[in-house]
């Protein structure tokens, strides 16, 4: 007689079982659903950030500046991170003041402040408070020209122009650096004046590239109006 072991099994039946990785997967499916609170969703979504804030970042922080831009007062609110550049750029359309490389290494940004030139791309708008603040606009116009702009163009101090804005703002605050005896890494003399000469220029000027190599004709430029000056 057959032992029931021997007996072959039906293929329905078979089918119709779970088979051990269905009971797994019905099994974990249920522990989850279990954890999950009744009514729990989506975790609520965060505020949208501000335009250009990093997502996560805190808010901004502004402040109130007083700035006196080419000889009119200007008072607005900005994000404390904000450049003298892109103030000048972005807040107050005086696109003229170029950002060339906003690391302080091509003097395409120079401004003049208080009567000093520096790179408007490294100094913050809020460090500048009740400043006056110069830029190419300021200087002079297509119709009554500063004669530093009128030199640049009599000499062709420029080929793509880009770099110009911040030559002629830089030469016309070297010539005043100069006239007021403030010495350079080539004056020879501390104890004296300096000289309004071709090498005091070229060092003063080092600052400002201009990678189309107009240099001689801006030294010529510049030279012009020192002599003239005089």
């Amino acid at each position: 007689m057959d032992s029931p072991l021997d007996t072959p099994s039906d293929p329905s039946a078979s089918d119709a079982s779970p088979s051990r990785r269905d009971v797994l997967i019905a099994g974990a499916t249920t522990a989850i659903a279990s954890a999950i609170p009744l009514g729990a969703g989506a975790a609520p979504a965060a505020p949208a950030p501000m335009a250009g804030q990093v997502p996560g970042a805190a808010a901004p922080v502004r402040a109130q500046v007083l700035l006196t831009v080419n000889g009119v007062i200007r008072e607005m609110e900005v994000d404390t991170r904000t450049s003298l550049l892109d103030l000048l750029r972005e807040s107050l359309h005086l696109t003229g003041t170029k950002k060339g490389c906003d690391h302080g290494q091509c003097g395409a940004c120079t401004v003049i402040v208080d009567g000093r030139r520096i790179n408007s791309c490294l100094t913050l708008a809020v460090m500048h408070e009740g400043a006056a603040v110069t830029t190419i606009e300021g200087l002079g116009t297509p119709d009554a020209m500063h004669p530093m702009q009128a030199a640049f163009v009599k000499h062709d101090g420029y080929q793509c122009g880009y770099c110009t804005p911040g030559q002629i703002c830089s030469a016309v605050a070297v010539v005043a650096e100069i006239r007021a005896g403030v010495p350079s890494h080539v004056t020879p003399d501390l104890t004296a004046a300096p000289l309004m000469n071709g090498e005091e220029i070229r060092e003063r000027m080092s600052g400002n590239i201009c990678r189309c190599g107009a240099y001689s004709n801006i030294l010529d430029a510049i030279t012009e109006v020192a002599e003239r000056r005089a």
